[in-house]
């Protein structure tokens, strides 16, 4: 019998679709992900302290996606820890903690704090595009700023946890970074975040649509980097992928998991669907019908051997 169960570090997933971090804003919301069908669920990343985010308009819909400038907005650890405890009560899903922070004392300080839950898997976001560190860039922008960061938090869980390293796909190199965070320990590496920054200008009004004026681009329009960085990933590294940019259909899906994703993330599709998650499931169990397969980790990383 076909099934869409998927092991990934030891867990196991009903189905390969995981909802990324940021997609929902408010922590309690992050129930209806389960009610429409998804495999996993990725927290909104959690800081320090609390963060109001951007100035409004926060988010803007464009022809093949979205462009947005959150930028973190959160209830800071303390607080969140609460909301996920409560959550974690609600579903049956597994649950990714995402932690974002721009010093290594402050992901030190966050994995500590994020231990209290007992997590199966903890994210790092080492890729948020509208955040910057005091060296002016997102901490994993570079190979040595992603040590520092995945070295740190490493040190504080040592064996307690699984850690996944969020990459951003604004390098010249990606392999080299995720490379750089499996030196150090990482157990899995999620690619990629949004791209940018962009910017939209409503002509009418003559200004951009953001309050911040530019942020992460997202939707169908990414898909083709992000396959390109998920393949360039593959070929770095030995630890599994969870992969995600773009992604909307079956066949997005099955195109990412040949690159080399054992997960798949699918985030701005549901403002435009919400049925997309059973919509993707089904579409997957008739391809492998199709073809015959009995698990997808079959067609994990194909595109590399034909």
């Amino acid at each position: 019998m076909n099934t869409l169960t998927t092991t990934f570090l030891g867990i196991t997933f009903s189905n390969p679709l995981i909802l990324p971090s940021g997609i929902i804003q408010e922590i309690p919301d992050h129930l209806r992900a389960e009610q429409q069908g998804i495999g996993g669920i990725t927290i909104k990343s959690l800081t320090v302290s609390p963060r109001e985010g951007n100035p409004l308009p926060r988010v803007w819909k464009y022809d093949h996606g979205y462009i947005n400038s959150v930028g973190l907005r959160n209830p800071g650890v303390d607080e969140g820890i609460k909301k996920i405890a409560h959550l974690q009560r609600r579903v049956t899903v597994p649950l990714i903690v995402s932690i974002f922070a721009t010093t290594t004392s402050d992901f030190k300080t966050l994995a500590s704090k994020i231990l209290t839950m007992n997590p199966q898997l903890v994210e790092l976001n080492l890729s948020c595009p509208n955040t910057v560190n005091d060296m002016g860039q997102p901490m994993g922008m570079g190979v040595e700023s992603t040590r520092e960061a995945v070295k740190a938090v490493k040190r504080i869980v040592k064996n307690r946890t699984k850690l996944i390293a969020k990459l951003s796909p604004n390098v010249p190199a990606i392999g080299k970074v995720a490379k750089a965070a499996e030196e150090e320990g990482i157990d899995a590496i999620s690619a990629i975040n949004t791209i940018g920054p962009g910017m939209i200008i409503d002509i009418r009004r003559k200004k951009p649509v953001l309050g911040n004026k530019e942020g992460g681009v997202s939707g169908s329009g990414i898909k083709p980097v992000a396959i390109r960085c998920v393949y360039d990933i593959y070929n770095s590294v030995k630890v599994p992928i969870v992969g995600m940019g773009g992604v909307s259909t079956w066949e997005d899906a099955v195109e990412m998991m040949m690159a080399g994703a054992t997960l798949v993330g699918v985030g701005s599709a549901v403002y435009f669907d919400k049925n997309v998650y059973e919509e993707i499931k089904k579409g997957l169990l008739a391809y492998m019908e199709r073809e015959k397969l009995k698990s997808l980790f079959k067609i994990v990383g194909v595109a590399h051997s034909n």
